[in-house]
Formats: C-alpha cells, structure tokens, sequence
C-alpha cells in the first residue's frame, strides 16, 4: 500500500511564489474597496494621538528613490502607532508652488509675456495637480497608507489663507520689514533666495591683490602708500566704497619693488610669497584702529574709499585690508551703513551692469571680470591675477552660481526671536542626537530670513501701500486677504485692483486721496511649508498642534525643519513638533549620488514593476537610514532572498495549521513541552525586541531579529524536527496539537510584527490564517509580551542544548562527506560526555533522536574515554555510525524493529500502531 496517503503533509493555498508586482495591486485594490485607512481611523478612534506630520514633497516629476524612502519610513511609524494604541491619522501632503514649475512650463513651450500673471498661475496650478495625481498614484503603490483623498496641498485657499494669517501675526509682533540689504541673488532665476535655497559647488574664479592709493593718511600714512586688498570676485570692484581693517590686529608699511604697501603683519610672508617680493624691508607698525578713517582713491573712478574697522576682518587669507562694497555682501552692508556709505548695487536683475558701473555698462557680471581686470592691469593697480577652485554658493535649483546683491526685500527677523528659537531646538527630541546641535547652530548663525521672491508663482506677500510709499499692514487687511483667499485662492489678488482687495471703506493716513497699490513679489516657498503647523495641524481637525514627529531628509536641516521652526515660535512661542527624524540619501550601489548624466539611478517604479513594493519595503527595513544608504540591483537581490525565506516561513506555518482550530485544540502553555514552551519564550523575546525597535525607529534591528528568528530558531531548528510530528503522528495526537500550538502562535504574532514593513505580505497572510475575525491584519493590536513562567530557566537550558545539537550537526555533516551516511535519518548518534552535558541529557523528557534528526542515539561513555575516531567538540565527543535495521518506508527512521508487525510488514511499530489506530488500515 502507499503510506503517503496516511502522512499529514502540509496543506495550504497560500502561494509558494510572492509573485508581488501582480499580487499587491490586487491588495491594494481590496484595501481602496474596504476603504482601509478610514477603517483603521474608525477603530482607533478615543485613543491618544500621534501626530506624524508629512512634509510636502514638490509636486514635478516622478518620485526618486529618496521619495520612496521617506515616504515608506512613515508608514511604518504611523502603521506601527495605530496598532500599538494610538490614533494616528496620516494626512500627505505636496508643496506646488516657486520656480521649477514656471520652468517645467517654459520647457513645455509656455510663453510667459504671453499671459497676464492669472492666467500663467492657472497654468501653473493646473500642471501642479497633474504632478500631484501622478506622485500620488506612485506613493500609494508603495503600500502607504493616509488620507489621499484628502491631501493638504500649498496652492488650497484654505492653506494660502492660514499661511496669510501666520504672516500677519508675525508682522503684528514686529518680525516682518522691508529693508535694502544685499541678499542670495539668483541671476539665473531672476529672484532672492534664502539660504535654504544655497547649495554649494566648486567654482573657478580670478584672484586678483588690487593697489588702492591713499589719498589722506590722516598722519600715519603717506600719500605715496598703497593699501592692497585681495578678492576672488573682481566684477565687485566699481561697487567698492570702502576698505575695512580690524581695529586689534597689527599692520606693516612694507618698502617692496620700490613702493611702499600696507597690508596684515602676520600675513606678510605670504603676501611677499603671493607678489613675489625679495627682501620686503618693514618701515612702520601700526595698529589696525589707527588706519580708521583714513581715505583711499578708487583704482578706477574718481571716488573715495574710506578705511573703516570690521570685526569680520581675519588673517585666514587675503592682506587683512578687505575690499569692502556695501551694496555685495552682508558684513560689507553692515559696517558700511555703521560709517554711513551708500549702498551701491550696480547690477540688475538678471546679473547685467547698469550705468552706475561706468565703463562696464551692460556686461553680465561674470564676463565683466576679465575687461574690469585688464582695466586695472592698465591703470597700474592690478598687483597680481590668478585663478583659484573654490567652494561657492549656487541656486539649488537651476545649479548657477549665485550673487550677493542688494535690493529691497520683505525680511522676517529672526534676530528678535533668536533665544526662543534656540530654547524650541533644545525642548526637540531629536533622532539623530546630532540634529540637535546641527539645526542649533544654524538658528545661532544665521541672519534675517528673506522671505520675498520676485516670481509669479506662488502666495502674494499681503502688503498694500499708501501714497507716500509707507507699506500697510493691519490685523484687519490681513483678516481680509486671508477670508478673500480662502474664498477665492490666491489669484484674486492678482485679478483685482488693491481698492478691491482692501476692506470696503478702509482709510489710512498714508493715503489721503484713498488711492492705494499691492505688493508684487510673492512668499518664499520656504515661508509656504514651513506655514503647515498652522495651515494643516491647527486647520484639520483630525490633528493637532504640535505634531509628534517630523521625518524628512536631512538636507531639511535648513529646510522645512527651519523654516516650520521660524514660523512656529515667532507665531506660537512654541516648536511645530515634539521630535525630529532625519534621514541620509539613496546612493547608488558604489556609494555615489544617482543621477541621470551617470546613469545609475534605481527607480522605485522599476523595482515595483520587477521584485514588488514589500521589497523595496524591506530594503529600507534592512539600511541604516539614519546615514547614506545604498541600493542596486544585487542588494535588492540579496534582500528579495530573505523575503522568500519569510515567505516560505509563513508558508510552512499555514501549511500545517489545516486542520487546526484554536478554539479546540489549543494546548495551554503548562500543558506544553519544554521544546515548545522554549521556542513560546523566544518568540516572546521577539515581541520584546522587536515592539521596542519599532518605539525606537530601529528598522534594520527588526529586520535581523525576525530574519534570524524564521531562519535559526524556526527553519533551523523547530520546524525542522517538527515534521517527524507533524507528518507522522495522528491528528489528534497530543504533541502534534502542542506543536501546532506553538506554530498558530508564531503565525499570528509574527504576521502582526511584519505587518508595518510588509504590509501587502502580512494581509496576504491572514486571509489564510484559521479562526481570524478581522477583515485585515491593519485592524488588530501588536502582540503584547507576556512573562512566561521558568523561561530564564528554559533559555538557560534549552541554550545548552542548541549548541550540542550545532555540535551534532557538524559531525553529522563530516559524516555526510566521508560517505559514512546519506540522510541524518541514517546515523546513529555515539556521545561521551562531561559531567555537565550527562546531566543536561538526563533532564530532557522529549525524544532526543527526534531532536537531532537521527535513528539511533546513546550516551557511549565520559568525554575522557571517547574512541580515537571520536570528533572532540566543546560540548561532547560524538561517533557518527550508520544506523542499524532497515527504513521504515512511511516514517523513514531507520530501526532494527521493522517488519514486527505482519500487518505492515515495511514499517516501524510506531507507524504500524498509528495506520492501525486511525486509518484502520
């Protein structure tokens, strides 16, 4: 007879094969059809909240790999909170507006001048909702789960309308100006950026040491000495007022190539090495404050240059006399207003010089460096040119090098509420512990935060003006804007009049005769989302203020973590959030930055199409995203290798949990084996370990422990010595229950652990799994951990065991390629043994040779008396031999007592008795 038929084999209809680029849409088409996430909503409602606030990803483009990251890390957190009781609503959310959607326009054959500035901004929002519906249809195949119906969007009139309201109350405390002051200034993009929009590049620039004469050495120079400065931007030089020395350092009078120089003592070895010097001859020291209102001439207009102290001054490089044109940088700007110079900015918009640069007149500032240079070469002030590689600020977004330039721009002054912005950073959890001090000190050194752009695209800046000029701001125009906004959005302000923009029957003493004029520059985009806390948090009333976490990349640093920061304590005295995740960047599998020109970009859509999203879902569970990760097509290999090893894992489990009701055949835990007890306790240690990676953010820790725990503790070991139970014994028989009890367990605990990385996998699951009630697995609670009784006792013990049965499976495997044996079934086992590994074997109830997989085992002698052939191990000295008798042909153990039972003569007793028992056979 064939007594395969008499075998419980495993019997399930889960499949094999993920086969997750078919399956998950399927899923996911279930979960839209269930409406999961309001489900979710539903039965965690009452709970506490736990706020994950999403940061709004720009709305051009497909999602990258670092998209795909980001937004998987937070679904993990809120899929993990909403299971381990909270309330944990996910609201995604885009920012839409600013200049790479005016460019994408132009690239598409847009023509600007061709429209007024509300009929390009529908052109501009119209393009961005077609961004938003294409991002969101990529994200949700990531498997993450939130409100997609109903995202936050910057464009919205009631988003527009709260960001109104942030800058009114910002301006109401006195933190909003207008001022001339030289900024960021984006040639390229025509506009102010701020420094969240600055991103730095090598550069190739002149370096030229320029001779100023001195025209009135007020009696510490003469006139025939020269002050030298050095710069690496020649095109400032028709914008140079002033020349700026520190009051403590020392200055020579150098006698060189038969002239007289002033420049820094401690820099007059490199200097004379720079000009090429031969034996400079000192003639006067002098303090740097006893250069103070000394007057220079000019090199090239017939202009002063006044000598004035800066505490910015510096001995790193240079002559320690700097070239100082208010009008070009920030402490030029400052210590010329202190000494009263004008602020002379003769470049325009788009980078070209006006008249005020005689001579130069119409030149890009980049190409007038070489005529400007020459033109001093001519005059005989040009000491030395060469060319130098430095790193040098660029407009992130059109990658340009960027200038500083002044021009009058809307400001929010951080410097009035410095302290408390420093005092929210250190309130902040931050994870990394190194954001802290990052974002500390940039709060600590930066400057005003110019908020105006002078761009189309993106929120009016709500300014009106009267008749002399003055600029307007009241708690009742900003009430009226932002009501007008949300009703209308944003482009009324640009489709009306300022008459009709303005409250009916407004009056204000700059405007006498009534007649009044708006505001055309627009908000930083930086001012749009960093308004969220207010336009999203204090808006909806599924969420609050302040939200618990914000995670983005790291570059959000001077980002969005900034900017909300600013806006948030100058508004509410208060942070946005309670802690801060960050993030590194998706590199290439060689660690370089992906990019289009190289080639090596991975894109999330690719992965999906070919391996599915739960992979790409447990690559970023496998990283340490807290740093740079990396990722290529061998790693996501490796990592859709332990994905089937899961897989295969659950597989087994359900298999052999078809005939098994819980309700039934539970064992109680007493009731239980100490093997099986054992693997109750390690999978309790799992629900530990694992419940407090996720608390802790610790993705890749759970990755390992449940890798480790399916492959070592289950496949390695339980499952594998299971199946001589499992397949052989009766139904009903008692071990056979006990196992299937353990086995339910791991089933259950181990879908609800997986369910926040592998989500479509997990639901997968439990729609297989006996005796389930929920529709998901999205809809339960996390295991909880239980305190086991005696399991110290049992780790300790069971411990021990594992390491002689590693022992065993090394001789086993010696055994196996000296041919002594094919299968374990055909050894038999021969231990000597120390005192210790006597009375761990004494103590153990269950079948040993069960336990190592063998058909023959004994305790043969002490350690000391082991035969010569014996394999010395740490825990036992073992003689593998070929196990006497024959094979039982339905169990496959090799024993001398086959064919005792003239009934079945091909089997052993033990298979004989349960054909005779239960098959009736």
């Amino acid at each position: 007879m064939d007594y395969k038929d008499t075998l419980l084999m495993p019997k399930t209809e889960f499949p094999m094969r993920g086969n997750l680029p078919k399956r998950e849409p399927e899923i996911q088409e279930k979960w839209k059809e269930m409406d999961i996430y309001q489900a979710v909503q539903d039965r965690t409602k009452g709970r506490p909240m736990f706020v994950l606030h999403d940061g709004p990803p720009y709305a051009n483009g497909d999602i990258h790999m670092g998209h795909a990251m980001n937004k998987i890390l937070k679904d993990f957190i809120v899929r993990f909170k909403s299971m381990s009781g909270y309330h944990a609503p996910y609201v995604p959310g885009w920012d839409t507006h600013g200049l790479p959607i005016e460019q994408a326009l132009a690239n598409k054959g847009v023509k600007r001048k061709e429209f007024s500035v509300a009929e390009f901004r529908k052109l501009c929002e119209e393009y961005a909702n077609e961004q938003i519906n294409n991002q969101r249809e990529q994200f949700k195949r990531l498997g993450v789960r939130g409100d997609w119906e109903n995202p936050y969007i910057t464009l919205k009139p009631e988003y527009e309308a709260q960001q109104i309201k942030v800058f009114g109350e910002m301006a109401k405390k006195g933190y909003i100006y207008k001022g001339l002051k030289p900024v960021y200034w984006s040639p390229s993009s025509e506009s102010a950026l701020a420094e969240a929009e600055i991103e730095y590049k090598d550069k190739r620039s002149p370096s030229i040491y320029v001779a100023f004469d001195v025209k009135d050495g007020k009696d510490v120079l003469d006139t025939d000495t020269q002050i030298i400065i050095w710069t690496t931007t020649p095109w400032t030089i028709p914008a140079n007022l002033g020349i700026t020395v520190h009051g403590d350092l020392d200055y020579v009078v150098v006698e060189a190539s038969g002239k007289k120089y002033v420049i820094a003592k401690d820099l007059l070895e490199t200097v004379a090495k720079e000009l090429g010097w031969e034996n400079p001859s000192v003639l006067k020291t002098v303090k740097g404050s006893e250069l103070e209102y000394i007057v220079a001439k000019h090199p090239l207009y017939d202009r002063d240059s006044l000598v004035m102290l800066g505490e910015h001054v510096t001995t790193d490089a240079g002559t320690g006399c700097v070239h100082t044109a208010p009008g070009h940088g920030e402490d030029d700007f400052l210590v010329g207003k202190k000494y009263g110079l004008d602020v002379l900015s003769p470049v325009d918009d788009k980078g070209v010089f006006t008249s005020e640069a005689e001579g130069f007149e119409g030149l890009f500032y980049d190409t007038a460096n070489k005529p400007i240079t020459e033109k001093l070469q001519e005059v005989g002030a040009l000491l030395k040119l060469d060319f130098i590689t430095h790193s040098y600020p660029h407009d992130w977004r059109t990658k340009k090098p960027v200038i500083f330039r002044a021009t009058a721009q809307w400001f929010a002054s951080i410097k009035d509420f410095r302290g408390e912005l420093l005092e929210a950073v250190k309130e902040t959890k931050w994870v990394p512990a190194w954001g802290e001090t990052r974002l500390f000190n940039m709060v600590r050194d930066r400057g005003d935060w110019c908020i105006s752009r002078q761009r189309v695209w993106g929120v009016p800046i709500p300014v009106f003006y009267g008749e002399n000029g003055e600029p307007i701001i009241t708690d009742e125009t900003i009430e009226q804007v932002s009501n007008l906004f949300r009703e209308h959005g944003s482009n009324v302000w640009f489709e009306r009049e300022a008459k009709d923009l303005l409250p009916e029957g407004f009056t204000h003493e700059s405007s006498p005769n009534g007649l009044f004029t708006k505001e055309t520059d627009i908000m930083d985009v930086w001012f749009d989302s960093g308004s969220s806390h207010q336009a999203v948090l204090e808006e909806r009333e599924d969420l609050q203020r302040p939200a618990d976490l914000y995670l983005e990349g790291s570059d959000q640093y001077r980002g969005w973590f900034n900017s909300s920061l600013s806006t948030a304590v100058a508004v509410t005295g208060k942070a946005p959030y309670k802690g801060v995740l960050s993030h590194g960047f998706a590199l290439d599998g060689e660690g370089r930055k992906m990019s289009k020109s190289l080639g090596n970009t991975i894109l999330p859509a690719k992965v999906m199409n070919q391996l599915g999203a739960d992979i790409l879902r447990l690559w970023v569970a496998s990283v340490d995203y807290q740093a740079d990760v990396r990722v290529s097509d061998a790693i996501l290999k490796q990592v859709a290798e332990v994905y089937r090893k899961i897989r295969n894992t659950f597989r087994f489990l359900l298999g052999n949990l078809a005939d098994f009701n819980p309700e039934t055949n539970k064992v109680a835990y007493q009731d239980l084996r100490e093997v099986d007890q054992f693997i109750l306790v390690k999978l309790n240690s799992l629900i530990k370990n694992v419940l407090n990676a996720y608390e802790n953010y610790e993705y890749s820790a759970i990755y390992h422990a449940i890798n480790n725990f399916c492959t070592l503790d289950l496949s390695a070991f339980y499952l594998d010595f299971a199946k001589d139970v499992l397949y052989i014994e009766a139904e009903n028989n008692q071990e056979r229950r006990a196992i299937q009890t353990v086995l339910y367990e791991c089933l259950v605990v181990l879908t609800k652990l997986v369910t926040p990385i592998l989500p479509h996998t997990a639901d997968e699951v439990w729609g297989y799994i006996p005796n389930v009630t929920e529709a998901s697995v999205q809809l339960t609670d996390m295991p909880t951990f239980k305190e086991l009784s005696n399991s110290e006792q049992l780790v300790d013990k069971w411990t021990k065991i594992m390491e002689l049965r590693d022992d065993i499976l090394k001789a086993l495997e010696e055994a196996r390629n000296a041919k002594v044996i094919g299968k374990s079934l055909q050894a038999k086992i021969s231990l000597y043994v120390n005192e210790a590994t006597k009375d761990l074997l004494d103590s153990i109830s269950e079948n040993l040779q069960q336990i190592f997989i063998v058909s023959g085992f004994e305790v043969a002698g002490t350690y000391e008396g082991a035969p010569e052939e014996a394999l010395k191990l740490d825990t036992a000295a073992i003689v593998v031999s070929k196990a006497e008798g024959e094979t039982c042909e339905r169990c496959w153990v090799v024993t001398t007592e086959v064919g005792q039972d003239q009934d079945h003569p091909t089997v052993c007793p033990r298979c004989a008795h349960i054909v005779k028992e239960h098959y009736h056979i």
